[in-house]
Formats: C-alpha cells, sequence, structure tokens
C-alpha cells in the first residue's frame, strides 16, 4: 500500500502533477522532471539495482532516499480509529545513514548519469494492534496504517566521489584507519568499515598498506578538490 509519505514527496519532485506515474521504457516511474526520471525508495536501494543500472544506459536517473529524522507514534484503538497516544520515537537518522545503502549500489555509483538524493524527513507513523503474526525472529504487536510527511530539513546531493568525501565532514589523518574514522564520526568500529569500503569502490579512497592487519587509507587524488 502506498503511503501518504511516497504520495507526498512524488508530488513535491514531479514537475506536473501529471508528471508522476510515468511509464517509461518498460517500467513504472515514480516522478519525471524534464528530462530526468525519479525513484522514491523507503526500503532498500538493492530493490533498485537492476532497474537503475537498465534506465541508466538512456537516461538520467534521481534516487530520492528519504532519511527520517524523526519519528512520531501515533497510536490508535483501531484501523482507522480514534488516537490514544502520540510519542517520539529515540530511534534517529543521519545522513551518514547512506552508506547502509551504498553498499547495494557500489557497482552503479558514482555514474555520470545517476544522482542519490538524501532528504532528512521528520515523520508521523500511524499504528493499530497486530493479530500477532511472527516476522522472522519476533512477533509484530502492530500494524502500520500510515506514514505522513511532517518537515523536510535538508538535502543531500550525491554525484561524484568528491561527494561521498564531503559527506563525512571530518578531517582525518593521512593515512587513516578505520578506527580514526569511527572515532572522528562517533560511529561503531563495523559501520566505520562499512564506510571505508564504499568510499574505495566510489574511487574515493585508495588502500596504501597496512598497519598490522589493519588496512590503511588515503583521499585519492581525483576527490581531493572537495
Amino acid at each position: 500500500m502506498e503511503t501518504s509519505l511516497h504520495r507526498q514527496l512524488k508530488s513535491h519532485y514531479a514537475a506536473s502533477d501529471e508528471q508522476t506515474e510515468v511509464q517509461v521504457d518498460s517500467y513504472r516511474i515514480d516522478a519525471v522532471d524534464g528530462d530526468e526520471l525519479i525513484e522514491i525508495q523507503h526500503a532498500s536501494l538493492a530493490a533498485l539495482r537492476s532497474k537503475t543500472a537498465k534506465l541508466l544506459k538512456s537516461h538520467r536517473v534521481r534516487i530520492v532516499k528519504p532519511i527520517i529524522a524523526t519519528k512520531y507514534l501515533v497510536k490508535l484503538d483501531g484501523k482507522g480509529g480514534n488516537i490514544v497516544s502520540r510519542r517520539r520515537s529515540p530511534k534517529r537518522g543521519s545522513l551518514l545513514d547512506l552508506f547502509d545503502e551504498l553498499i547495494y549500489f557500489r557497482e552503479i555509483f558514482p555514474h555520470r548519469r545517476l544522482t542519490i538524493e538524501a532528504v532528512l524527513v521528520d515523520v508521523e507513523e500511524r499504528r493499530y494492534p497486530g493479530h500477532g503474526r511472527r516476522r522472522r525472529w519476533r512477533r509484530r504487536d502492530h500494524e502500520v496504517e500510515d506514514q505522513r510527511l511532517l518537515e523536510v530539513h535538508g538535502k543531500k546531493r550525491l554525484r561524484t566521489a568528491r561527494d561521498l568525501r564531503a559527506l563525512l565532514g571530518v578531517r582525518l589523518p593521512k593515512p587513516f584507519h578505520t578506527g580514526h574514522l569511527a572515532k572522528q564520526l562517533g560511529v561503531e568500529r563495523w559501520f566505520a568499515q562499512r564506510i571505508a569500503y564504499c568510499l574505495r569502490h566510489a574511487g574515493t579512497v585508495d588502500e596504501v598498506g597496512k598497519q598490522g592487519n589493519t588496512r590503511l587509507y588515503q583521499f585519492a587524488r581525483r576527490s581531493a578538490a572537495a
């Protein structure tokens, strides 16, 4: 089921209402703005990998990835029912979450026709009691009725390897390892390793040696202007 959030973002990016849900080649595209095809992807980018690779052969493509900065959870007494409570979720997203997605686009990004745009948003998620259906390893106690856009805080567009360097926004030693990256970004070491993996595949950094078993990196000259 399409959420209000998805519809709101389609209207935000389309040149007009007629430029949403447009058929291009054998695909349905969320929105079109001029000669650019826009896909809004809430789930993992992995699901768009094959479609994007085929469209890039002859089209400019922008992938819009909403990142939820703040989520307000609205509990209903039933489907379409009355509001019981409203609270803010403790989970918060950040632009660094993009690196979790870029792992699945490492063979595509960067590409001269591709733009990946992260949109930081606040949303309201309306829920009602579920039926105890098992979801993988746990039992879900609610169903999501809808998600609604409350506010857009900002956008970050990625087109080139140097854009990834700018996304980090920290100073690092020369050379650096993932321990340095984790400390400067305030993230766990395993996530810093994931970031380094994406940077290397995009051509943002080069692997320049080892310190014991730890890989050392250096920003590539082609991204030095960032």
